[in-house]
């Protein structure tokens, strides 16, 4: 009777397991358990290479993070023949030219998306969406020689009349050389701003018709609807736009390298040549003697890695707080 209840019992289970391997391998078959594990491991592939990415970088570093420890990040000397290295100028070069170009290219960006998505023809407006996405894909060296041969002129010539108006501010102060931070940060509008039309205009795009058309039934303008029903709809995908731009200047070089001026010092004033991060290790790394210089090097590497990455998470907060203010609201 024991063997027998065994037998009986133990059958199910058998039976289970059979079912589910036949199952497994029915979609092995149909190509869904193939397509689950390749997908799987491309994400998981993102996770591996951002873990080897960082522990390379802190592995590489230790040097300077032994010499110097948390004061690399707040000491402003940078001088290699005596060995001491601070990161505090590019760090907050890096931030000032950044945050910016943002604050000049977010509200030109918006309005052309705005305008190419909701008020031009469809004609015009797929027009300057092609030669705008082709300026998203020049390359930034171009930018730079954009900045040294065009903005440079047109900054130094317009510099008197905007000191007349903004000269009493601290940020507008001192002499205008030409490479500075106010220089670099106008390129990097420029180069981020296609980024932030492109999207947001898709994004715009994609809102339901049924959104404007219950507002034109109660006699809202084209401009009311735009800016009441279409711009709040698509407030997320053009907060997304507006990062991706952020993280595309963050890690800017070239451009940057070629119109800041190359200075590792700290200014309240934004006509004062500067210096970034990027800038600064792709001008020296090969320049880079002794073991410590290197590695100084390597630990700004890790310091703007740490810097997007905070940065990104403020924003990611920063939206999911707009969000959960939308849904209690």
């Amino acid at each position: 009777m024991a063997h027998a209840a065994l037998t009986t019992s133990g059958a199910p289970n058998r039976a289970g397991r059979l079912g589910k391997k036949q199952t497994w391998l029915e979609r092995l078959r149909k190509g869904d358990e193939v397509v689950h594990l390749i997908t799987l491991a491309g994400a998981w592939s993102i996770l591996v290479i951002t873990a080897l990415l960082v522990q390379h970088l802190w592995v590489y570093s230790r040097l300077a993070r032994h010499a110097f420890g948390w004061h690399f990040l707040f000491t402003s000397t940078w001088d290699p023949v005596n060995g001491q290295f601070g990161a505090w100028p590019f760090v907050y070069g890096t931030v000032v030219t950044s945050v910016l170009a943002l604050i000049i290219a977010i509200p030109i960006g918006l309005g052309s998306a705005i305008f190419l998505a909701e008020l031009a023809p469809r004609k015009i407006s797929n027009a300057l969406t092609f030669l705008i996405e082709l300026l998203a894909a020049v390359p930034s060296v171009i930018y730079g020689l954009v900045g040294i041969f065009l903005m440079i002129p047109f900054l130094t010539a317009a510099m008197p009349y905007i000191q007349k108006v903004l000269g009493w501010l601290p940020i507008f102060s001192g002499t205008f050389y030409g490479v500075s931070y106010f220089t670099a940060s106008v390129v990097l509008a420029i180069m981020v701003i296609p980024f932030i039309v492109s999207i947001s205009r898709e994004v715009l795009l994609a809102v339901p018709v049924s959104q404007r058309e219950a507002m034109m039934a109660l006699g809202a303008t084209k401009w009311d609807v735009t800016w009441r029903a279409v711009v709040p709809y698509a407030r997320q995908g053009i907060m997304g736009s507006i990062f991706l731009a952020l993280a595309r200047a963050l890690g800017e070089t070239m451009a940057v390298t070629m119109v800041i001026g190359n200075v590792p010092q700290v200014s309240t004033s934004l006509l004062a040549p500067g210096y970034t991060i990027a800038a600064v290790i792709a001008n020296e790394f090969t320049e880079a003697t002794g073991d410590l210089y290197l590695h100084a090097l390597i630990e700004l590497g890790l310091v703007l890695f740490a810097v997007t990455m905070i940065i990104n998470a403020l924003a990611r907060l920063l939206m999911l707080t707009m969000k959960a203010h939308e849904v209690t609201g």
